[in-house]
């Protein structure tokens, strides 16, 4: 049940985070944050307490936290891509990372230069250019935003979330 993804909440209710329910207790505990949400039914028992575990909390002082960066990693440009590759649009199979760009022509290691590929389309297109290759990307890869992070990435743990994720239509 600690275990279960709290979302932190800025003062002025801007999303700062998702972390567990332990570190989100202790900050309630001490004084540091307030219950906005809690799981329906589920309760947090010590000796002398009880208190609903919280799902959504926020904190009492302002921070001013600069945004995280989303790390560049093979797992997180399949996850950006919806595991489908950006040439074929196949979804299927095991899927690796393509350099639109090939680091041989001086190619970065960017979120812009690296999409989701299936090994034939990467095997196929090799060390060559799309246009080379006679390729096309169905979409143009791009760095994703935080809240587009948190959105497709993590599960979202409660219902409640949504509003202050800018989920709600």
């Amino acid at each position: 049940m600690l275990n279960r993804y709290v979302l932190v909440l800025n003062q002025n209710y801007e999303p700062l985070t998702i972390t567990k329910a332990r570190r989100a207790i202790v900050l309630v505990f001490l004084g540091k944050a307030e219950v906005v949400e809690q799981y329906d039914g589920l309760q947090i028992h010590s000796v002398s307490t009880s208190l609903s575990l919280p799902s959504i909390v926020r904190l009492v002082f302002f921070i001013k936290a600069p945004r995280k960066a989303i790390t560049l990693s093979r797992k997180n440009i399949i996850k950006r891509d919806s595991h489908q590759c950006q040439y074929c649009g196949r979804t299927d199979g095991p899927m690796t990372t393509d350099h639109i760009i090939p680091k041989t022509r001086e190619g970065s290691d960017s979120w812009e230069n690296l999409v989701c590929a299936c090994a034939d389309c990467n095997k196929k297109k090799g060390h060559r250019t799309l246009r080379e290759a006679g390729m096309t990307l169905i979409k143009k890869p791009r760095r994703p935003h935080f809240f587009s992070f948190i959105h497709s990435f993590v599960e979202i743990s409660d219902i409640r979330w949504r509003q202050y994720l800018f989920m709600e239509p």
